[in-house]
């Protein structure tokens, strides 16, 4: 099997049902995300009800602020219904549930979506955690994708953000605030 490249390329369009931040049930589409002129931060996890996903989906959402400060949109994405992310959300986070969220949670069950940017696991039905940073121009600018037993971290996704934002040449563990690389 061949892996198709996909970074700085336009990133594959997508329309889901979602789970809001209100709790209501709504869409997410990256064109509606593209007119409004923001980044899009899309991150897929495997399953709700798990263990590690939650500390991902809360850390997240814990520090929503830094990237609406950022214009950026977040959305989580797995392969359950809206009617299983709502009910995980009503799940306190003492009982291993999500509690309130800042950001929607969207449902891939056709895996369509999963599909299109690489992370399915077809014979399980579940995503890797992928996430994809997408300018606003619809350009697939970051992509990571690893295995289901690691959590990702928020601080490098808010860093690998900044930088695209800088437009510049950010050298290995560039810092917000630090100057980018002169040519």
């Amino acid at each position: 099997m061949s892996e198709k490249r996909m970074v700085a390329k336009q990133a594959p369009r997508f329309e889901m049902d979602a789970v809001m931040p209100n709790k209501e049930f709504g869409k997410v589409s990256l064109e509606d995300i593209m007119k409004e002129d923001k980044w899009t931060v899309l991150f897929f996890y495997p399953m709700d009800f798990t263990f590690v996903c939650p500390t991902e989906i809360t850390s997240l959402s814990d520090r929503y602020d830094e990237f609406e400060d950022l214009d950026a949109e977040v959305i989580g994405v797995s392969t359950d219904t809206i009617h299983t992310h709502k009910a995980w959300i009503n799940t306190s986070r003492d009982d291993n549930g999500l509690g309130d969220l800042n950001y929607p949670l969207a449902a891939d069950t056709n895996h369509q979506v999963s599909e299109d940017y690489g992370v399915l696991i077809e014979d399980e039905g579940v995503a890797l955690r992928g996430l994809f940073i997408i300018s606003p121009e619809g350009e697939l600018m970051y992509s990571v994708v690893n295995h289901n037993n690691i959590g990702r971290d928020v601080d490098e996704t808010l860093r690998v953000l900044q930088a695209l934002q800088t437009g510049g040449l950010c050298p290995a563990n560039w810092k917000p605030g630090q100057e980018t690389l002169n040519v």
